[in-house]
């Protein structure tokens, strides 16, 4: 049977370590790299996103001057 895989980021609880960790399953219980506890806390991690050569990672300017003025709303929607 074919399980899945994950890159987790936890922090230990008992050491404070944080560290990212390969996890296999759902049913796998990963321990501190540093001390071996299983008493982790599952951070909420940061993610890149990479863009197409030559294309701009700036978000995209609001026609109206800025977001939402008024009651008209944002033109970009």
């Amino acid at each position: 049977m074919e399980g899945s895989m994950a890159l987790y980021e936890y922090k230990c609880n008992d050491c404070g370590e944080v560290s990212e960790i390969l996890v296999f399953s759902s049913d796998d219980k990963p321990e501190c790299k540093k001390c071996g506890s299983s008493d982790l806390e599952k951070l909420l991690s940061n993610f890149a996103v990479a863009m197409a050569p030559g294309k701009s990672n700036a978000a995209p300017s609001c026609p109206s001057g800025g977001c939402c003025p008024g009651a008209g709303g944002c033109g970009m929607s």
